[in-house]
């Protein structure tokens, strides 16, 4: 074999292209032609295609272009040095997870633990009556299982009050709604004593909220003061009339909503009300498959509750539910992650974008939803790609923008995602 031979032989048994985001050199098996790689550097994920046979000669690293450049900068010899891709191999389809895209370079073995075949048993029941809305299903069993609460910013129509049917359903668990409105007051949430005319006393009488799977509906069409009735509910998960406590049933999920586009009649939440609850998520329309499939599964005029009770199996309690979100305590979170975190909360607060910034409560909601995730994907320890996953569901609603990134038309996800881009991930 004559020297002339080794670049047709290397060319033959990897390929090389270009990141399409960060423009970085990557190498990859010619075997692996057309499968799905992620980016080491960037964490983007491509298809891996075959270079052209058209072409004389291979491309070298030099010959390559990258994009946002201009024709006559040269490349970097960082850019310019090829490295490997890492093939995607996720158990998990990848429309599961909300957030930032995965930021490490191999994905972590899983292991086929009770939490993990639970949470995929609910998975199963949920999707016979409820079609899509990957990231809201997901967020709210992480929100469920660590113990916190979620914001739903969505137009109406899109099946939320079917998906906490179905949850509760599948849960086992008591499901209750309130639609918010104008002149509800706070005793029309918690309840409020009424005479016993028997005993001649006050007894007090549990309004709505008490109940464990509880659909807010349209929560910012009421004032401030009703708003107040569900901060010690949820974070204290106890309801406090004439001085007496009253202790919630556990456990206890709130689901509020509120749509982005009606803006009369309506009230801004409160910051309070906002940091108590630990994802807000976007619920979009469905694709055409999803729509379809909607349409054909709900279109029958069939009683709701008849299928709940025919075709969705209830695949646990609240007693396992408690008992697995104890055990999701002792999942391990490295030093390291711990750093990640806390660097990425408190960068939130010096960032020019932000006139303010995420409180400690987010940096609590990001390592509690990093462990319910790892033990979500069958592991004991949780990884970057936990927190990537959950950094903007669990910051979008707890930072401001200034007025000036407002003028100019920034996104408060986008400036989030470049913020997280800019903190290095650590190996763990």
């Amino acid at each position: 074999m004559n020297d002339s031979d080794q670049p047709n032989e290397s060319h033959q048994t990897t390929i090389q292209f270009v990141c399409a985001q960060c423009g970085r050199q990557l190498k990859i098996s010619a075997s692996l032609a057309g499968s799905t790689v992620k980016c080491p550097v960037c964490s983007h994920v491509q298809t891996a295609e075959m270079p052209s046979p058209e072409a004389d000669s291979p491309q070298t690293p030099a010959d390559l272009p990258v994009p946002g450049a201009s024709s006559d900068q040269s490349a970097s010899p960082e850019s310019s040095t090829p490295v490997e891709a890492a093939p995607v191999t996720s158990s998990l389809p990848e429309k599961r997870v909300p957030g930032l895209a995965r930021s490490t370079e191999a994905e972590p073995e899983t292991k086929d633990t009770p939490v993990r075949q639970l949470f995929m048993r609910m998975l199963d029941e949920i999707s016979k009556i409820y079609v899509g809305q990957d990231e809201l299903v997901l967020g709210t069993l992480v929100a469920l299982f660590s113990r916190g609460h979620v914001l739903i910013e969505s137009v109406p129509g899109l099946g939320k009050t079917l998906f906490v049917r179905t949850l509760g359903k599948v849960l086992g668990c008591k499901f209750g709604r309130i639609q918010f409105t104008a002149d509800l007051m706070p005793s029309d949430i918690t309840g409020a004593p009424i005479f016993d005319m028997k005993t001649q006393e006050f007894r007090f009488r549990p309004g709505p909220v008490f109940t464990q799977l509880l659909l807010a509906d349209e929560i910012n069409r009421s004032p401030a003061k009703t708003h107040a009735a569900l901060l010690e509910t949820m974070q204290e998960y106890r309801v406090t009339v004439d001085g007496v406590s009253h202790p919630m049933d556990q456990p206890f999920l709130v689901l509020a909503t509120q749509n982005p586009i009606e803006s009369e009649g309506t009230y801004n939440l409160p910051e309070a009300q906002l940091d108590r609850f630990m994802l807000k998520l976007y619920a979009s329309y469905p694709s055409v498959e999803e729509e379809a499939q909607i349409l054909t599964m709900h279109s029958q005029q069939l009683d709701l509750n008849d299928r709940l009770e025919r075709d969705v199996q209830t695949v646990t309690s609240p007693a396992e539910i408690l008992e697995v979100t104890r055990e999701n305590g002792d999942v391990r979170v490295d030093e390291k992650l711990v750093n990640y975190i806390n660097q990425i909360v408190r960068l939130t607060r010096e960032w020019p974008q932000f006139h303010m910034g995420a409180s400690p409560r987010a940096g609590i909601a990001l390592m509690q939803g990093a462990r319910t995730l790892a033990a979500f994907y069958g592991r004991d320890y949780a990884v970057p790609d936990d927190v990537a996953q959950i950094v903007l569901p669990a910051l979008r609603h707890r930072v401001i923008m200034t007025a000036e990134a407002d003028v100019e038309g920034y996104r408060v996800d986008d400036v989030l995602s470049d913020l997280v881009r800019s903190v290095e991930v650590p190996r763990i």
